[in-house]
């Protein structure tokens, strides 16, 4: 309806009823609010009136003035015709993270996402440590061209960006399935258990060999486990105890639960580990190799199929199937091309301080040291975290004496 409108925008410091005083001045009028935007940062308020003025344009203009002013606040009055304009399709969710973020960074960001052809309709910090993270709400994306597009940015400038379907895509239950070793701990079992045995130059020298492409990572690993043959099974329980989580793993882990999300843990690492990780943290399903072991010693083979990163796929497809949910609502975050199909198929792929090859085949990457960066990806603000932690008698450290706290 092309209606005559008035927008408002009143601008200065931000104090309790400037926002009541301006419609309850307003109401004596009578004019009906079509849209309504307020922003404070740093205590300078910023806020945005659309209304219809059919017959009382004078009126209102008077009003908003003399309220604005007696406010001590700046006024802007626009006279136009009609709503707002509709919003294009192609809906994202751009996220920048940084450590710091600078001028520079959100420059190359916005003139990428104009150059695009799409349109920046709002910005929002999601946090400000241990990271910066600023979401910027766009339409008129083409979401795989300019997930292309920023991934160019974020290499040139150094900076995490993130590009996510947004809208409805964003919202709801999700399955969220993480790789253990160096992603949702520190370190690398096999290279612990290797310690034990007195082998593990012998490991590192296999690893090469993977690394270079010599071979495959279920070769790899047999030849691994091969170096730990009659290491007494009690070395699991030393390793176990010896394991450190990612900063912001109990975070991350925390969050997702309280949102109702469904977790799960896939390593092509031991689940006589990965178990009790899981145990521990409350996460249900857990998928990794099985050591052989006989007479209280490791046999140095694996039972059971080998988990690489076909079978890595393989059990996203199926926790996701298990959970009742299609694999567009599922996320995946892992290191390594060990990882690499798993991020493929799932609805979100992240790299978590990956490998430059992970990086740049996963739909995004985050390069600073905090698992819980992932919330801020989901659009979940450090803030929401925070406030629900506040609001948890149960939220101090979970007791979890093999491993040591985190962030």
């Amino acid at each position: 309806m092309d209606q005559p409108t008035l927008l408002v925008t009143l601008t200065g410091p931000d104090r309790p009823g400037v926002t009541s005083t301006l419609f309850d001045r307003i109401s004596a009028v009578g004019a009906e609010v079509i849209d309504l935007e307020q922003v404070v940062l740093r205590g300078q308020l910023t806020l945005a009136v659309l209304l219809a003025v059919d017959g009382v344009e004078p009126q209102l203009r008077q009003v908003v003035h003399e309220t604005g002013t007696g406010l001590g606040m700046q006024v802007q009055v626009h006279s136009g015709r009609g709503d707002n304009r509709s919003r294009p399709t192609g809906r994202a969710a751009v996220a920048v993270l940084g450590a710091p973020i600078t001028a520079t960074h959100l420059a190359a960001v916005s003139k990428a996402i104009a150059e695009h052809g799409a349109n920046i309709d709002r910005i929002r910090r999601l946090s400000r440590f241990p990271v910066t993270t600023i979401e910027l709400d766009v339409s008129g994306a083409d979401l795989l061209r300019l997930r292309r597009e920023l991934a160019l940015v974020s290499s040139e400038h150094k900076v995490d960006i993130a590009v996510a379907r947004s809208g409805l895509a964003r919202r709801g239950r999700r399955l969220v399935v993480m790789d253990v070793d160096s992603t949702l701990i520190h370190e690398e079992v096999i290279e612990l258990l290797a310690r034990h045995a007195g082998r593990e130059q012998d490991v590192a020298e296999v690893t090469a060999r993977a690394m270079r492409g010599e071979i495959d990572f279920a070769e790899s690993l047999h030849e691994r486990v091969a170096t730990l043959a009659g290491l007494p099974v009690s070395a699991l329980d030393d390793v176990r105890r010896s394991i450190t989580l990612t900063p912001g793993a109990r975070t991350l882990i925390r969050t997702l639960r309280r949102l109702g999300f469904s977790i799960a843990l896939v390593s092509g690492g031991f689940i006589e580990v990965v178990a009790d990780v899981a145990d521990e943290l409350g996460i249900p399903h857990a998928r990794a190799n099985r050591l052989e072991v006989v007479d209280g010693r490791l046999t140095g083979r694996v039972v059971g199929p080998v988990i690489d990163r076909a079978a890595k796929a393989e059990a996203l497809r199926d926790f996701a199937q298990l959970e009742g949910l299609p694999l567009s609502r599922t996320v995946a975050i892992g290191d390594g091309a060990n990882d690499l199909d798993m991020l493929e198929a799932a609805g979100l792929g992240i790299a978590f301080n990956a490998k430059p090859l992970v990086r740049a085949q996963a739909d995004t990457a985050v390069n600073v040291p905090y698992l819980d960066a992932v919330l801020y990806l989901l659009g979940i603000s450090r803030e929401e975290v925070e406030e629900a932690d506040a609001a948890d008698p149960t939220t101090a450290p979970m007791s979890l004496p093999a491993i040591p706290a985190s962030l």
